[in-house]
């Protein structure tokens, strides 16, 4: 009798977990089938209309132009206008993109390198889309040397500098308690500015993204999504455990990893002003995120001041926050996309914040240790020497 009556329980569990699923599908179904929203859109209004140029490639005597359909419905290229003067193109599939599609736009031009050009699309309904090219110059090919090319790029932004960083670690060594307390406040300082510069970032190139894909809520979830993972990973070690030398590897890797994502982030930027022919700033940004990055490899050794980690533990530590850089480098360069800088921008500045609470969490419990205030003297000068030294040397790079 007992197991008839948890048989007929877990049925009637079952039953209202369905009946509210069978319920949606038909008011979904009705809604599709009756259109009842057609007594609130007016006639003879054309459609809103949401079309991103995503890319332009320029090849000798064409520009490629990547499109992409974030309109409700399907939407025509009408017309195409170069530098305001009409002109012959081809559409590959079709004119006509559906929505969510994308269509690649051929056009016969005789551009002038060095020059500016304005590529306008029009639609069937007269809306215009426009992207400039700020310099023409043929985009590069993936061909060994170019991918070595760029390659080597990543190296020089983001390996050589790290590890020029982390050579401090001897120096550091022999700094006294109080001494390592400043580099660990300096260490807060270094990612709260690559944090705040991280976000910025990614909300500056969210709004190049496809308004369908909604590039803010993505970067904040890909923030929120990574921020949460690490924790959890995090969350596991004990309080001893994080003491010990071990804990402190793992948190200097942490923070190689969330500088890595960063990095990946720089990597991207020098790529693309490469591919736009835009050398002068690339060189520029080259020198700046060299210098730049420098720092990171004092905030990377920081927690690992009181061991005697390996030269084979310095070498991964290197690669896990440099070689992101080389990848940016390459995506930049060959395949840039709006839309995977900001979700590798979002887990980046989540991945940060963590490390921020982690490296924290050390300083508190070293000033809880000598029954100090975290807040001192020591401590508020590193975290301002810190972040005086991302944004001085952030200077060369707008510079």
């Amino acid at each position: 009798m007992e197991s008839t009556s948890k048989n007929k329980s877990a049925a009637t569990v079952w039953v209202w977990a369905i009946i509210p699923l069978v319920i949606l599908i038909a008011l979904i179904s009705i809604f599709f089938l009756t259109n009842p929203l057609a007594l609130f859109q007016a006639e003879g209004l054309p459609p809103i209309e949401a079309v991103t140029i995503e890319q332009i490639e320029l090849r000798p005597y064409q520009f490629v132009v990547s499109v992409f359909n974030g309109s409700p419905d399907t939407i025509k290229i009408a017309q195409v206008t170069v530098d305001d003067a009409f002109w012959e193109w081809q559409a590959a599939p079709s004119a006509e993109i559906p929505r969510l599609g994308k269509t690649t736009i051929t056009i016969n031009y005789v551009w002038v390198k060095g020059e500016p050009h304005k590529i306008t699309l029009l639609t069937s309904s007269g809306t215009p889309f426009t992207k400039e090219v700020t310099i023409a110059t043929e985009t590069p090919k993936v061909d060994s040397t170019q991918f070595i090319a760029y390659g080597l790029l990543g190296v020089y932004i983001g390996i050589i500098p790290v590890a020029l960083g982390l050579m401090w670690f001897p120096t550091m060594k022999r700094l006294g308690r109080r001494g390592l307390s400043f580099v660990l406040a300096l260490t807060i300082g270094l990612l709260v500015f690559l944090l705040i510069d991280t976000s910025l970032e990614a909300m500056e190139i969210a709004s190049d993204v496809a308004g369908v894909f909604q590039g803010m809520p993505l970067a904040i979830f890909a923030a929120l999504i990574s921020w949460l993972a690490i924790m959890a990973v995090s969350g596991k070690q004990s309080e001893a455990e994080r003491d010990n030398a071990s804990g402190r590897l793992k948190l200097a890797t942490l923070i190689a990893l969330s500088i890595g994502l960063h990095n990946l982030g720089e990597g991207l930027a020098v790529g693309a002003a490469f591919a736009l022919g835009e050398a002068a700033l690339g060189s520029f940004l080259v020198i700046g995120f060299t210098l730049h990055n420098v720092t990171e490899g004092i905030g990377i050794a920081a927690p690992v001041t009181r061991d005697q980690p390996s030269l084979k533990n310095f070498v991964w530590l290197a690669l896990i926050s440099g070689a992101p850089a080389i990848l940016g480098a390459w995506i930049g360069g060959f395949a840039y996309s709006p839309l995977l800088a900001v979700i590798f921008l979002g887990i980046g500045a989540g991945a940060i914040w963590q490390v921020i609470v982690e490296v924290g969490r050390l300083l508190i419990r070293d000033a809880q240790r000598e029954n100090e205030s975290v807040a001192n003297w020591i401590n508020v000068s590193g975290l301002a020497l810190g972040i005086a030294l991302m944004y001085f040397t952030a200077y060369f790079v707008m510079f």
